[in-house]
């Protein structure tokens, strides 16, 4: 299975959705809340090109983006595969 990196916030409404889905297709994923860990809001811009809300997920190499992009990809069939993928090239 990739490995799954997602930045989040608490009390986050798509963050929590985004976790939940991700749970539903039994994927584990390592979460980095940046309001707790210091440097991981700037870690998550670099890595997200400038993005700064929350979630920003990552499945292997890939940078997904947002929950409502990781429910697209569920929606068209391609977030299964992905999940399954072995991670790919290495994140920048």
């Amino acid at each position: 299975m990739a490995e799954i990196t997602m930045y989040t916030s608490m009390f986050c409404g798509f963050c929590a959705r985004a976790k939940q889905l991700l749970a539903k297709k039994g994927a584990a994923f390592e979460e980095i809340d940046i309001g707790f860990t210091p440097g991981a809001r700037e870690e998550m811009m670099r890595k997200a090109a400038g993005r700064h809300t929350v979630p920003q997920i990552f499945i292997g190499a890939r940078h997904v983006g947002g929950f409502d992009d990781l429910w697209a990809l569920d929606r068209a069939g391609e977030l299964d595969p992905l999940l399954a993928a072995d991670g790919g090239e290495a994140r920048p």
